[in-house]
């Protein structure tokens, strides 16, 4: 049998601290969700995280979808006057709301009112001031929002916030759509206090996406919290290349969403030194961030609607990582690969065609991964790198494709079909230019796919 054994793999994940899939609530912040009534099934819809030590600093990355909802433009609007900065990335907040059931988009003036209203019910139950609430929201695009069952659901859950795990847990719960799983997941990282020694900082995440999902700034609703002390730009400046890495290298079926957000809030209450730009602790903490966001993203790949199948491209050897990440996105986010992993089938020709279609992602996601202004503008949708003669392909460890010794090799397609069959289908390619690497996340293309998206509003 050939494998391929030999074909390197990306150290990303092996550069980052380990994550359990466990809610671990950080100092300085309770959190809790109920069912307000929203959804029609009577399912948990309404969740609420606030902080317990005053306003928290806040990162955030948004859709850029033209429709972007009420609750994005809220949010942004609120961490630009928190920030001082128009770009509404980074700021502070106090208490962030959730409402599943309602996506509170395309909804006009109307909806922006609703929104506005949200905010000054949020204040009201919390105590802290309209600038300082966040907001997200997801459900059937075009519906308002349930002004009555938010403010109830609203009187009835803030005075039950708890500081607890179970709380935060109640809160993911709250999140889901048609999610068919809770998303959460959590690390920790030592990070020097006041006297130089190791204070134990938490790095906990919780996350809703299943579909309607798309690599573009960030790609469904995602609230992480840590109670390391950094400052809202320092945090920005972690977040996205993180983003970059991970939420936007996920795809579960092309379509990038309205409301798709991401918060990261930072109490400061764990003791830590305030976490400098540059430093050995940003970088510590960056990686922890990455690890919960990297876990999540593959979470809920592997629970992508009607999904059996998680499916990992693992891209090494391209010119640099920009142009790795460009290739494992576009083979992640084909419809023919989807397919033929829902189907077992090993059709390397598919993989191979994605590949060559590559192109690099958005200039804005590519300044946010690292890469200059002007290079990213210059580089932004310009083809991927490729030469057939020196790719090689590999299907759940069996090597189908040799462009170094002529192309496609003789496998055992049984066992390769054997193979795929597994919760995660590893997809390696060695593009054989250079030392860049990437990875990305989808799922197989299923009937319930179609089945659930084709009834969703009736």
């Amino acid at each position: 049998m050939t494998t391929l054994s030999d074909l390197p793999v990306p150290t990303s994940s092996a550069d980052l601290p380990p994550v359990e899939r466990r809610p671990a609530i950080p100092a300085g912040f309770k959190a809790g969700g109920l069912a307000a009534g929203i959804k029609a099934s009577g399912r948990p819809d309404l969740a609420v995280v606030c902080t317990t030590t005053g306003p928290a600093a806040v990162a955030a990355v948004f859709t850029p979808n033209t429709f972007a909802a009420a609750p994005v433009r809220l949010s942004k609007a609120h961490l630009a006057a928190t920030s001082g900065d128009a770009r509404g990335g980074f700021g502070w907040a106090g208490a962030v709301i959730s409402t599943s059931g309602s996506a509170n988009a395309a909804t006009g003036p109307a909806g922006d009112s609703d929104q506005a209203e949200i905010a000054a019910m949020l204040a009201r139950a919390t105590g802290v001031e309209v600038e300082l609430t966040l907001h997200l929201s997801t459900g059937v695009i075009g519906t308002r929002l349930p002004l009555g069952k938010v403010a109830a659901g609203l009187a009835a859950l803030v005075p039950t916030l708890e500081a607890t795990d179970d709380a935060l847990l109640a809160a993911a719960v709250a999140l889901r759509t048609t999610d068919s799983k809770t998303k959460v997941a959590s690390t920790t990282v030592a990070l020097p206090d006041d006297d130089g020694r190791p204070a134990t900082v938490t790095v906990c995440g919780i996350a809703k996406g299943v579909g309607m999902i798309h690599p573009r700034m960030a790609t469904m609703l995602a609230v992480v919290l840590t109670d390391a002390s950094v400052a809202p730009e320092v945090l920005w400046g972690l977040l996205r290349p993180a983003a970059a890495r991970t939420w936007n290298q996920l795809s579960v079926d092309g379509d990038t969403s309205t409301n798709d957000t991401v918060f990261v809030l930072a109490s400061g209450a764990a003791g830590a030194e305030p976490v400098g730009a540059g430093s050995a602790a940003a970088v510590a903490l960056g990686a922890a961030l990455e690890a919960v966001a990297r876990d999540l993203a593959r979470q809920q790949a592997a629970d992508g609607e009607g999904a059996t199948t998680l499916i990992t491209a693992s891209v090494t050897g391209a010119r640099d990582d920009a142009e790795a990440r460009a290739v494992a996105r576009s083979v992640t986010s084909s419809s023919l690969v989807k397919a033929a992993a829902h189907g077992r089938d090993p059709n390397w020709g598919r993989i191979a065609g994605a590949a060559g279609n590559a192109r690099l992602a958005d200039a804005a996601v590519l300044e946010a991964s690292g890469l200059p202004a002007d290079e990213a503008s210059v580089r932004a949708g310009t083809p991927a790198v490729l030469d057939p003669g020196t790719l090689r392909i590999a299907i759940a460890g069996h090597l189908v494709f040799d462009g170094t010794q002529g192309g496609p090799v003789a496998f055992d397609r049984e066992a390769a079909r054997a193979a795929m069959d597994a919760p995660e289908l590893v997809l390696a390619l060695d593009l054989g230019l250079g030392t860049g690497q990437g990875e990305a996340f989808g799922c197989d293309l299923t009937e319930s796919y179609v089945i659930e998206n084709s009834e969703y509003t009736t």
